[in-house]
């Protein structure tokens, strides 16, 4: 198995609520909201699933959309994070089970 797992946000619909219902029932995926219904009268639910599980939720009656890459996104907002913590006093000596290393 790969240390890199990526995780898709993507939008599945069906056509009617007992598809979705046994299609969340038999692969338990990790879902974001509830369940909606749309002005076409299908049924659809966001989920949180790796691209296997995607391709795993799409069969007859059903439609997965990708709508973006969750890991990708995760991974930038966390770059805009800063590492250190801006309220400390700048001689703070730092306190716990820590290794202290010098800034690169």
């Amino acid at each position: 198995m790969s240390s890199e797992h990526t995780t898709l946000r993507v939008r599945v619909t069906a056509r009617d609520a007992d598809t979705l219902r046994t299609l969340l029932r038999e692969t338990r995926p990790d879902v974001g909201g509830r369940v909606r219904r749309g002005e076409d009268g299908r049924f659809g639910v966001d989920a949180f699933v790796s691209a296997e599980e995607a391709e795993a939720l799409d069969r007859e009656g059903v439609t997965v959309t990708v709508h973006e890459d969750a890991t990708a996104g995760g991974r930038a907002r966390q770059a805009e994070v800063a590492r250190g913590d801006r309220f400390a006093p700048e001689d703070a000596v730092p306190h716990g089970l820590a290794r202290k290393v010098p800034e690169a």
